[in-house]
């Protein structure tokens, strides 16, 4: 067990508080908002750049100059670490972008004259993010509390999966749009968990940059508007240079008023024990008739209406 934890992640943040071992937490990021208490904590790194104030454009040219110039994403703040003199620092392997990435963690435990452990969390799948809760579990002495959450997590997918569904829909993900992404990882598989047939990535795939026209060509029933690191608000102030795209206005999904914007930061970019609330918030938009009874929270997704002028 560890006991001086500084968190490279959200999402192991997250799982941290649902162990209820917070008190086991020194450090966070300044991505760590969730829980609310979370942002008390010392923040230990940092983001180079204010995504908050940059459209999705402006972030993409940012994240392609960083990496053309070979420079970091996140800042260390090293005299808040050597004074923290963690055990134990949680990371990911999978993306430099997203979260501090295994370099920064590198560099930090080369820093420290005591040497911490490392976890390093790579998930693909939401078996994956499962796994990721027992291993923190073990690392923070809840070992009969980690596995307890994992089975009523999976309790929940399984009763959303056998729902009787009206139909399965075509569906595409995006986990960005200018340019666009197409979602990978666990995505596709929360949206065969709702109901869905997941439309061009396959599961455990990274996501990756995609031309309008394999879109079209797929012809979804439904689009999920779901950028990476945005919450609803910041995807519906975004959307509008998309209703600008007359091949985007031309879709069928678009012109059937079947397009949803997400509260992807909360319930599906981060690999969490909230992509649960993700897979309900996809099960109402796959199949509403089905999902009546299901609760999910305010403002975690918006039908987008076409452009009344295209």
């Amino acid at each position: 067990m560890f006991n001086r934890i500084i968190s490279f992640l959200p999402s192991a943040t997250e799982i941290i508080y649902l162990l209820g071992s917070q008190d086991l937490l020194f450090g966070v990021t300044d991505q760590c908002n969730y829980p609310a208490e979370a942002k008390n904590k010392p923040q230990v790194i940092r983001s180079v750049f204010d995504s908050e104030s940059m459209t999705s454009l402006q972030i993409e040219e940012k994240i392609q100059e960083l990496s053309r110039l070979q420079n970091d994403f996140f800042i260390i703040n090293y005299d808040l670490l050597k004074k923290i003199q963690p055990d134990l620092i949680i990371s990911q392997g999978l993306c430099d972008v997203c979260s501090p990435h295994k370099k920064q963690t590198y560099d930090s435990i080369q820093f420290l004259d005591n040497k911490p452990h490392s976890l390093v969390l790579d998930p693909h799948t939401v078996d994956d993010i499962m796994q990721n809760i027992l291993d923190i579990a073990k690392t923070v002495g809840k070992e009969t509390d980690g596995p307890q959450i994992k089975v009523s997590l999976t309790k929940k997918i399984e009763k959303i999966s056998a729902t009787n569904k009206s139909n399965r829909p075509k569906v595409i993900c995006l986990e960005w749009f200018d340019p666009f992404y197409i979602c990978g990882h666990w995505i596709p598989q929360m949206v065969g968990n709702a109901g869905g047939i997941n439309g061009i990535s396959k599961i455990g795939e990274r996501s990756r940059k995609i031309d309008l026209s394999q879109i079209a060509q797929f012809d979804p029933d439904i689009l999920i508007v779901s950028p990476c690191g945005f919450d609803l608000h910041k995807v519906l102030q975004e959307y509008g240079s998309l209703q600008k795209n007359n091949q985007w206005n031309s879709l069928r999904a678009v012109q059937n008023n079947m397009v949803f914007a997400v509260d992807a930061l909360s319930y599906f970019s981060r690999p969490s024990p909230r992509i649960i609330k993700g897979i309900e918030i996809l099960a109402k938009i796959i199949n509403p008739d089905s999902s009546v009874d299901l609760e999910v929270p305010p403002n975690s997704y918006s039908r987008l209406k076409k452009n009344p002028s295209k």
